[in-house]
């Protein structure tokens, strides 16, 4: 019993607790609330709390008695609470909202007569079919606005013209099919309209968005890139389309654009990305290119292309790529990768070319590699002059192809090679195998391995693992320094870092 008297008393003292709190609710000295799992919004709130947050409730209807005390609110916040209206002029009143945010409810429309100090306004995962003008009257300060996951069906831009300060404007996953213009938001730099059903934005409705910074337009039906696009704009995100034709020329005044994001479209071939001179990054995943785009810009630090068919990689397509830091051509076709094709990218760190049909691992790539992924190729060995200037090579992925032995001395000429993955390769498993295994081990190798081939005896062992690989090996050690005794006697630190852990375990995992 006095214990517990004497945690109410803690509990009292703690910034959490307040005599004048409501039910299901904490209050702070910062002037928040917040509630939980109530079926009205209490009427004992504080009336100088500035932030109230409500959530997984049952308040089906808001209205204007909920908050007349309530005349210090900055923020208000209802989720899921499954609020279907909201009666006229609730919030008016509140002269200091700045923030609004009436997530996953059941809303059907935006809430009328919002007050005009409001700053940010969120409803996202309601059922919000329709906007209308009188919608946002008023609202010159508003500078984010969330509609994500309604019914929309349209957007014409006398619904938003009054939204002189708007900066960010985010419709992702309605039912919007076309959009008209002008939408006149001068100050609007990020514009998100992914996942509708979008296949027709009209050449006008850029003409008075010329701060805008940040488009996307992913995943809807659009079968060409809009027109008209505003010079200012960053980031071009057109992912999940129905793109065949990529008409750069009509994108050569985008002289500030940094990100190019095309992957999952149609795409059978690019040209002309050299008149994008500062792209930083193109993304062409999971198109149908049958050859590496021609003519990439200078400037470039990130391509990718995996996905696609390419076959071929020339010295031709990267000569001028100087800036190049990761590179992914894994899941094509690629069968010839000519030597020194990568020389010139002198600031690659990581290169996907996991399946493809590579017999060997490419000569003369860039020094700099950090990673270089070579999974599901049909590569038989590991040679030394393949490898042996990567100095900076970190991990090395060599799973599911079709090696048979390790060259020790081509392993050794990597000094900071931290993870190596050998599993699912016919390994030929000899005690010359295991030896180079424990070596590089020895030197911080994290080795990943994989069942022997050969010989049939052990063939479906792990070479990692088998304890009867490792008696044979040992055992055949021991003969041999017998045989060998009367030439040199052989020292005992020269076995020193050759290891044998009976109880190794195998883990099959991707490097992050």
């Amino acid at each position: 019993m006095h214990l517990l008297y004497a945690f109410f008393v803690l509990l009292s003292l703690s910034d959490g607790f307040s005599p004048n709190c409501p039910g299901r609710c904490s209050c702070d000295s910062l002037q928040s609330v917040q509630c939980f799992r109530v079926n009205d919004v209490p009427s004992g709130i504080p009336s100088t709390t500035k932030r109230l947050y409500i959530s997984h409730s049952k308040i089906k209807h808001l209205q204007l008695s909920n908050f007349t005390r309530l005349l210090a609110l900055e923020d208000f916040i209802l989720l899921a609470s499954g609020t279907e209206s909201v009666e006229n002029d609730t919030f008016k009143t509140l002269s200091t909202l700045k923030t609004l945010e009436l997530w996953k409810n059941k809303l059907r429309q935006v809430p009328s007569g919002l007050p005009a100090s409001l700053e940010v306004l969120k409803l996202n995962d309601n059922s919000i079919y329709v906007l209308h003008e009188s919608d946002f009257e008023g609202l010159k300060k508003l500078k984010i606005l969330e509609l994500k996951n309604n019914l929309i069906s349209s957007l014409s831009p006398s619904m938003l013209s009054s939204l002189a300060s708007l900066q960010s404007l985010v419709l992702d996953s309605n039912n919007i099919e076309s959009v008209a213009g002008p939408l006149t938001l001068p100050c609007l730099k990020h514009m998100s309209m992914e996942n509708n059903k979008l296949h027709l934005i009209a050449g006008s409705f850029f003409t008075s968005l010329q701060s805008l910074q940040f488009l996307s337009f992913s995943g809807n039906l659009l079968t060409k890139i809009p027109i008209n696009l505003p010079k200012s704009l960053l980031s071009l995100k057109m992912e999940r389309n129905q793109l065949k034709v990529v008409r750069l020329r009509d994108m050569k005044h985008l002289e500030n654009l940094s990100h190019l994001y095309l992957s999952e479209n149609s795409l059978s071939s690019m040209d002309g990305a050299q008149l994008l001179a500062n792209l930083t990054t193109l993304e062409l995943s999971q198109n149908q290119l049958q050859m590496l785009p021609l003519r990439l810009p200078t400037r470039l630090q990130k391509l990718d292309c995996s996905n696609n068919r390419i076959q071929r990689v020339t010295v031709q397509d990267f000569q001028d790529l100087r800036d190049l830091k990761h590179l992914f051509l894994d899941n094509n076709f690629v069968s010839l990768f000519e030597p020194g094709a990568l020389q010139r990218c002198s600031q690659l760190s990581n290169l996907a070319l996991e399946q493809n049909l590579l017999l060997s691992i490419p000569l003369r790539l860039p020094e700099t590699l950090a990673r270089l992924d070579l999974k599901g190729n049909a590569i038989q060995d590991i040679a030394e002059r393949e490898i042996k200037d990567l100095k900076q090579l970190q991990v090395l992925n060599l799973r599911n192809n079709k090696i048979s032995a390790l060259d020790l001395k081509a392993l050794e000429s990597l000094p900071r090679l931290r993870h190596l993955y050998l599993d699912g390769n016919p390994w030929n498993c000899t005690c010359s195998l295991l030896q180079a295994r424990e070596v590089l081990k020895a030197k911080g190798t994290d080795v990943r391995g994989g069942q022997c081939a050969a010989p049939a005896e052990r063939q479906g062992e792990s070479w990692m693992s088998s304890k009867m690989i490792m008696r044979q090996c040992e055992h055949h050690l021991h003969l041999t320094e017998k045989n060998e005794e009367t030439k040199k006697k052989p020292k005992l630190e020269d076995y020193s870092s050759i290891r044998f852990d009976m109880d190794d375990d195998y883990y099959d995992y991707e490097i992050d």
